[in-house]
């Protein structure tokens, strides 16, 4: 049964003549082991929700994962797929993606990713077992990681958060093999990653990762565990090749036509390119069916349960028919009493009307909670041994708190968000991008948005970060200028169940600028006129956040000139570039002077401006200054905006 996983994956790659046979030849034997004996699925029901979850972290080996949902009879994983690896509209993409093959469960091939994506699974697990009981929530998270999901520093953040809420479903089996692609582990890394792993609270095993009978006992072992383990497996890689066995050659490439000749003779494996001899399939197809009974009962014990239709609805991803009403008061009320505020602080009093109507959301904080308002009064905190707390303490780790974000909304049944200071939005990046990547909904909350956090000065300024993240696919990026947008904004975020959104947040105070009542979500638009001229319009002001209220002082200022000027607020330009063609042309007006205000870079405003028109931010990093001063000091102010505009009058 292993050996049909390692020809697998040396045809496939043969085939394509690009890939990664040698993980799967190596870690061929334990995951023969795992599947058979140990994890709890169903082929005929990938869907399954309390199945437990396979990720494959070091996912440059995707014909690992590939060749085992073929074997195991998952429908979608044919032989034609096989055969068609790392082709396009092929499912069997070169990283296994989230999405194109059920099984699949996470996008992985940035190594570490999947490990760190495994925590929040752990934690997702955990959580919601305490909320609906182990009668509907009770499996195992399983992870195949390398040398270099351990060298990336993800894993130590995602190690970390492990030990320390003693997720003892969570086993990691590390294809302990000594190579990467350059050659030996040794010509970079010494360290004793079990050691690693037993000082952040973990329990450790090493087998040797071809015994069959070691691998039987270990993956036992694990399941006893009162905490996160690793099983230490000592393989080789390319494990069978003829002569190429243990290489780093094997890592990257396809073996050749005489090196697959040769394995096959020495496996005795003696049938065509993506044939299974039928005993194997039949014995493989068996270990696919294995988990039917399991499945059965558990449904049995799901039409039964009180909260069966809160499970099943969470775990679709579907929202309460209340979850908005609370927030919809909400921003009656902010209208009404148009309070002056940092749009942090606007965020956490959206946070304060949704919680309690949508009991999916849990989230917390890089070690910044009481900056970025992520905590609801009142909630309690996620720990062991119960875990029922839907506030996360996830420690000064923006990487891993990002990556294992994913992780939990992967799992189903949670809406995860965290916050941080924009500027470290830089350690999240790479969750955030494969989160967009796979469409998933997270919620970043990125306070501090601008220069106007003051004192800090320029190595927590973000000014660069807005373009940053409005430059990636599928990403929601709001910049609310009040109250009232950030909720409206909130609102959009959880509505948007296929893509992460991130919302800037000020520090420091705004007036209201939102101080009528609107019979539709002004920032779903994306850009709305927030003001209109006194007469045809000869100047169009666009701003987001803090500087939408000095937009308005500038068009005061214009209008008292005889200028008849409008304002455009600008939430985010991804709503704005769903509108209608007509629409976008009203709202951009072009035959205005255009000006443009925010304070950050000119990057992504032509959209909206134009090569000629003007903008009134950032070209360089901040300083150390009050908020006031900063503004003044780089020209950020209404008088500016107002010179813009006479100067192409």
């Amino acid at each position: 049964m292993a050996d049909a996983i390692r020809v697998l994956a040396m045809d496939a790659v043969q085939k394509a003549n690009s890939g990664h046979p040698g993980m799967p030849m190596g870690m061929a034997d334990v995951a023969t082991v795992l599947f058979s004996k140990h994890l709890k699925f169903d082929a005929s029901r990938p869907d399954w929700a309390d199945r437990d979850r396979f990720i494959l972290s070091a996912g440059h080996g995707s014909m690992l994962i590939y060749a085992l949902l073929h074997l195991t009879g998952y429908d979608a994983a044919t032989r034609e797929e096989l055969s068609n690896f790392r082709q396009w509209d092929s499912k069997t993409a070169g990283h296994p993606e989230y999405g194109h093959m059920p099984g699949v469960e996470t996008t992985t091939g940035p190594l570490g990713q999947g490990l760190a994506n495994a925590v929040g699974f752990a934690m997702a697990e955990r959580h919601l077992a305490a909320h609906f009981g182990e009668d509907l929530v009770d499996h195992r998270t399983w992870v195949i990681a390398g040398d270099g999901c351990l060298m990336e520093g993800v894993s130590q953040e995602a190690i970390a958060l492990a030990g320390r809420y003693r997720l003892n479903k969570l086993t990691v089996l590390w294809d302990d093999n000594a190579i990467t692609i350059d050659g030996a582990v040794s010509l970079s890394d010494t360290t004793d990653q079990k050691a690693r792993f037993k000082a952040a609270g973990w329990a450790v095993k090493a087998i040797d990762g071809h015994d069959m009978g070691a691998i039987k006992s270990a993956l036992k072992w694990a399941e006893r565990q009162n905490k996160p383990t690793l099983i230490a497996c000592k393989t080789k890689i390319g494990r069978g090749a003829a002569t190429m066995e243990g290489s780093h050659k094997t890592h990257g490439a396809a073996l050749g036509e005489a090196e697959i000749a040769a394995t096959r003779l020495g496996l005795g494996w003696d049938h065509a390119p993506f044939d299974i001899p039928e005993h194997v399939e039949k014995a493989w197809r068996k270990v696919g069916r294995r988990g039917a009974k399991a499945r059965q009962d558990w449904e049995e014990r799901l039409a039964e349960a009180e909260l069966q239709d809160d499970f099943v609805r969470a775990m679709a991803g579907g929202l309460p028919d209340d979850a908005f009403d609370d927030l919809d008061a909400a921003i009656a009320e902010a209208v009404a009493s148009k309070p002056a505020q940092a749009t942090r602080q606007s965020s956490g009093a959206a946070l304060s009307a949704l919680f309690e109507a949508v009991p999916e959301l849990m989230g917390g904080s890089a070690d910044l909670t009481g900056s970025n308002n992520t905590l609801v009064a009142g909630t309690e905190t996620f720990d062991a041994p119960d875990y029922a707390g839907r506030y996360i303490n996830w420690g000064i780790r923006e990487h891993g708190m990002a990556a294992a974000m994913n992780g939990m909304a992967l799992h189903g049944g949670l809406i995860p968000y965290g916050g941080t200071f924009m500027v470290f939005s830089d350690y999240s990046r790479p969750s955030i991008r494969l989160a967009a990547l796979m469409g998933i909904r997270v919620v970043h909350v990125l306070t501090h948005d601008s220069i106007g956090l003051g004192e800090d000065g320029p190595t927590h300024q973000p000014v660069e970060h807005l373009a940053a993240l409005r430059a990636i696919p599928n990403l929601q990026v709001f910049r609310p200028a009040d109250t009232v947008e950030a909720m409206e904004c909130w609102r959009l975020a959880l509505e948007k169940a296929d893509g992460p959104s991130a919302l800037a947040l000020s520090r420091q105070k705004t007036p209201a600028v939102r101080t009528e009542a609107a019979s539709e979500n002004l920032s779903a638009r994306g850009a709305y006129e927030l003001k209109a001229a006194s007469a045809k319009a000869k100047a169009t002001l666009f701003a987001t956040g803090t500087e939408v209220a000095l937009a308005l002082k500038a068009a005061e200022q214009l209008e008292a000139e005889g200028v008849p000027t409008r304002v455009v607020s600008v939430p985010s330009f991804e709503l704005f570039n769903t509108q209608t063609k007509a629409y976008q042309t009203k709202v951009i007006a072009k035959g205005t002077v255009r000006v443009a205000i925010e304070a950050g870079v000119r990057q992504g405003w032509d959209r909206f401006i134009g090569e000629d028109g003007g903008f009134v931010g950032m070209s360089s990093f901040g300083a150390s200054a009050p908020a006031e001063v900063l503004y003044e000091k780089f020209g950020i102010t209404a008088q500016a905006v107002v010179a813009e505009v006479k100067a192409r009058l």
